[in-house]
């Protein structure tokens, strides 16, 4: 009984043990208030790390630069060890790489996860015997490696997905192996300063334009298909790719004495040569809004140089004059010289190349495979050297169709 008059002197008189509170409208003010000073907080956090990042990056960019350069040339592939391959040759390449340029839009992944993909590949190549049913495989896991490497780790494919791809080929144990094997193959050197690294470095000088980086990244993942930019140099190819993207776009050139402003003449006009043989795969990605449709003004820009190149080659118009036709003969009309018309390979192409990218085997290549064969069209990508075969036995005009066959190891 003391107890309870003490507890009802020191509380008050309390009918119930529930409390209706009319002050919650003044605790969610204050938690509001709390978590808008939080938010200010973290905003201004994050630029001051940024604006430290800036002045430490102002102040070691020599260092970094010279470090960079010191990587490229230590992580090169060599194209004499890739042209002695037994069985992959080069072009297959451009089959695998339509492959990995679908995989990596379908991931995600960042521009440089998919430079760091291919060099992975070649550095791989130019060490290893690399049997053709195992070059998809190869390039998997080089785009493995590569996402897990300098991608966001919500981003990197799986071995599920990775093997859904390529339509249950290869088993889980082989993707995991291989990863393993170039990874020991490389000495676990993984870094490599890509193209798309070097851009940033040019672009960072200048105010961003997203056409000007977007159209150069077009041009760097097109000279990723042909083997004489494969031991060009990742600084100087973003050069070079970012001088002719500029003149695509009537866009001013940087200065001479400006890093971005060394570039490479030759490796320019071989770049704007092989405009004319992007991959449909390509032309297709960088078709869409986001990346500021640049294989469209690539294309408007070449038919306005084929139109001017037109009218510089025509000749001069004569002189009106009146003269008497005299009747052309009609039977004998077939035997004067006419210009042999090229033919067109529209309908062989339609939609890019097909994947998974599956190498043939040699069996594929009978007699009774004649019928069915189609001629690869030469436009679409160069000629690439092949081992010689003795006379008796089919040339590799029939890989086009075997090649895209879906084959089981």
């Amino acid at each position: 009984m003391a107890y309870q008059q003490s507890t009802q002197s020191r509380y008050g008189h309390c009918d119930s043990y529930f409390v209706d509170s009319h002050d919650d409208g003044i605790y969610a003010i204050r938690a509001e208030a709390r978590e808008r000073a939080r938010a200010i907080a973290r905003m201004q956090q994050r630029a001051l790390a940024e604006d430290l990042s800036r002045i430490t990056s102002e102040e070691y960019q020599e260092d970094i630069m010279d470090h960079m350069e010191h990587m490229e040339s230590q992580t090169m592939p060599d194209v004499n060890s890739i042209d002695i391959q037994t069985e992959i040759q080069w072009f297959m390449r451009p089959y695998l790489l339509d492959f990995l340029v679908e995989a990596h839009a379908a991931f995600q992944l960042l521009p440089e996860t998919l430079f760091l993909a291919v060099n992975l590949l070649d550095r791989y190549c130019s060490r290893r015997v690399v049997y053709k049913r195992h070059y998809q495989l190869v390039g998997c896991a080089a785009l493995l490696i590569a996402a897990k490497y300098g991608d966001r780790k919500d981003r990197v494919p799986t071995v599920r997905e990775l093997k859904s791809m390529c339509c249950s080929l290869y088993d889980d144990e082989m993707f995991t192996q291989m990863e393993w094997h170039v990874l020991q193959t490389l000495n676990w050197m993984i870094g490599h300063p890509t193209v798309d690294a070097f851009l940033q470095l040019a672009l960072s000088e200048l105010a961003y334009d997203p056409e000007v980086e977007h159209m150069t990244l077009y041009i760097a993942e097109i000279a990723l298909f042909h083997k004489e930019f494969v031991s060009t140099r990742p600084s100087v190819l973003a050069r070079s790719a970012l001088a002719l993207a500029r003149c695509i776009l009537s866009r001013t050139q940087a200065k001479t004495s400006e890093w971005a402003g060394v570039y490479d003449p030759q490796t320019v006009m071989s770049l704007s040569n092989h405009l004319y043989q992007s991959s449909q795969v390509l032309s297709r990605k960088y078709s869409s809004m986001h990346l500021s449709n640049v294989s469209t003004t690539v294309d408007d820009f070449l038919q306005r140089q084929a139109q001017i190149a037109r009218r510089a080659a025509a000749p001069p118009t004569p002189p009106a004059t009146i003269t008497i036709e005299e009747p052309k003969p009609t039977t004998d009309a077939y035997l004067g010289p006419q210009t042999p018309q090229k033919t067109h390979y529209g309908a062989v192409m339609q939609h890019g190349c097909l994947t998974p990218p599956i190498t043939p085997e040699n069996e594929q290549f009978g007699q009774g495979n004649v019928a069915k064969a189609q001629v690869l069209p030469p436009h679409m990508y160069p000629s690439t050297p092949t081992p010689d075969h003795p006379s008796n036995v089919q040339q590799p005009q029939y890989y086009h169709n075997t090649y895209l066959q879906p084959q089981h190891v």
